[in-house]
């Protein structure tokens, strides 16, 4: 089969300083229709050749705005992945995503024009991501392994087996002149921090002082972290079983436990009995602000995954209603009060729509609103190359919104407790403000705007938390 489609050209090798400068990042890749999907490669599927073009395809399904677990959901359909074969395209997916502002430009440089069709992109990001390890973290395999490989992964794929011999030169250019590459890739924001520009930008205007080390944080490895159900045990007990079981973890939170390495849930000790839920440390201060006592009614509003309803109906005898707007998503609120042996009453319905309360006030809400995830990427590292700079204030327009919903169905001297993931203070502070201004809510005491951090003794996303009162 011959294809007679352009293909990736190399450019010729860097003038000197005084020559022209590097060309600027491209943000985005025309999307033209190829076999990502649909498609399973004549490789063995515990080569790294059939995890590198998993990867890529994820990559590819990306740049359709496609999120990263849809995008894996397909490829391992597709590719009829191994347990073994989709823990590696997974890994390397990941690894794409944190990385992919500076391979963008280390192609941009090595190439006249973006590679084509868009999953041969996605293989050179996946490849330069795992020859590139960031620093202090040692590369996954070896260099040759790795261009090897994918060399092997292009031949494999019928769109672009014409262009292997382009990405083998593509890859050993970059070892050789791996250094100077960087130092001119490194000259653009989004290539030295992995992020959007809007983004960097965002993130300076907003906290001038702290702006690097929040970048830094989103680029990390988040931690596995335990909330450990205090029904069932207390939290010096259940570490003492993780350290029989040979499990090193850390108190960082008044239930919440960090594994120092992050392991399957089903070796984790009592999962599947309830004893533990997997959830970030500054999302597990949502249900303890509730001051929730035995018999109330309580709300929570875009409860899925359930994370945050499972706490509170571990924290007091509440007569609970979890809604959301998605009805696969609230699948996994069931699944996840089941394994708790916990129930609550479930409805699939928009937190900005009525049609589903019986016209009872709660005494207790937990609005958790939509927003642009900006303060968990470190968990959700697709998430920057997705969001639009309009996107704060479509979201915020649309979660103001579903406060002043919810606000309706509170009774008086209830709380509101207003949860958001997001880094930006138009979708939290400015937000709260405004709500409280809005309906003369009485303000109350909560932890206001956390930034992502990993320190000794805490690790936690970046969370915004406001309480209100209504007037009796």
């Amino acid at each position: 089969m011959t294809d007679k489609r352009p293909t990736l050209t190399l450019k010729p090798r860097p003038r000197p300083a005084s020559a022209k400068p590097a060309p600027r990042l491209r943000q985005s890749y025309e999307v033209k229709p190829v076999r990502q999907l649909g498609f399973r490669p004549d490789l063995p599927a515990d080569s790294l050749a059939f995890a590198l073009l998993g990867a890529a395809s994820c990559v590819a399904r990306l740049r359709e705005g496609v999120a990263l677990p849809q995008a894996l959901a397909g490829v391992f359909a597709a590719f009829e992945a191994t347990a073994q074969a989709r823990g590696a395209i997974q890994d390397i997916a990941y690894r794409a995503m944190r990385q992919l502002g500076r391979t963008d430009a280390l192609i941009g440089l090595m190439a006249s024009k973006a590679p084509e069709p868009p999953m041969l992109g996605g293989l050179l990001n996946c490849a330069l991501a795992l020859l590139d390890s960031p620093a202090g973290e040692p590369a996954p395999y070896e260099a040759f392994t790795v261009v090897d490989q994918a060399v092997r992964a292009a031949a494999a794929h019928p769109d672009f087996a014409h262009a292997k011999a382009m990405v083998n030169a593509v890859l050993r250019r970059f070892q050789r002149e791996r250094d100077s590459l960087l130092a001119s890739a490194l000259k653009q924001g989004p290539a030295q921090w992995n992020y959007p520009q809007w983004w960097i930008d965002a993130t300076r205007d907003a906290y001038p002082s702290d702006w690097k080390s929040i970048l830094t944080e989103g680029n990390a490895h988040p931690p596995m972290t335990l909330r450990v159900n205090r029904r069932k045990a207390g939290v010096a007990d259940y570490l003492a079983a993780l350290e029989n079981a040979g499990i090193a973890a850390a108190q960082v939170g008044p239930s919440a436990v960090r594994l120092k390495q992050a392991v399957n849930v089903a070796q984790v000790p009592g999962f599947h009995d309830g004893v533990v839920s997997v959830q970030d440390a500054g999302a597990q201060l949502a249900a303890p602000l509730l001051d929730l006592q035995d018999g109330m009614r309580v709300l929570d509003a875009c409860a899925a995954p359930g994370g945050k309803s499972g706490h509170i109906l571990e924290l007091a005898d509440v007569d609970l209603t979890a809604i959301d707007s998605d009805p696969e998503r609230l699948k996994r609120v069931a699944d996840n009060l089941g394994r708790l042996g916990l129930s609550a009453k479930l409805a699939a319905a928009g937190a900005q729509d009525q049609g589903w309360w019986d016209g009872q006030p709660f005494d207790r809400i937990l609005a958790d609103v939509p927003c642009t995830a900006s303060g968990i990427v470190r968990r959700h590292p697709d998430i920057r190359w997705l969001r639009r700079k309009s996107d704060t204030h479509q979201l915020a327009t649309l979660s103001a919104e579903i406060l002043d919903n919810l606000w309706q169905m509170l009774r008086p001297d209830g709380k509101l407790l207003f949860v958001t993931c997001s880094l930006w203070p138009q979708e939290s502070e400015a937000q709260a403000a405004a709500f409280a201004v809005r309906h003369g809510a009485i303000r109350l005491d909560a932890p206001g705007q956390l930034l992502p951090t990993s320190a000794a003794g805490q690790d936690h996303d970046g969370l915004f938390y406001a309480l209100f009162q209504k007037r009796a």
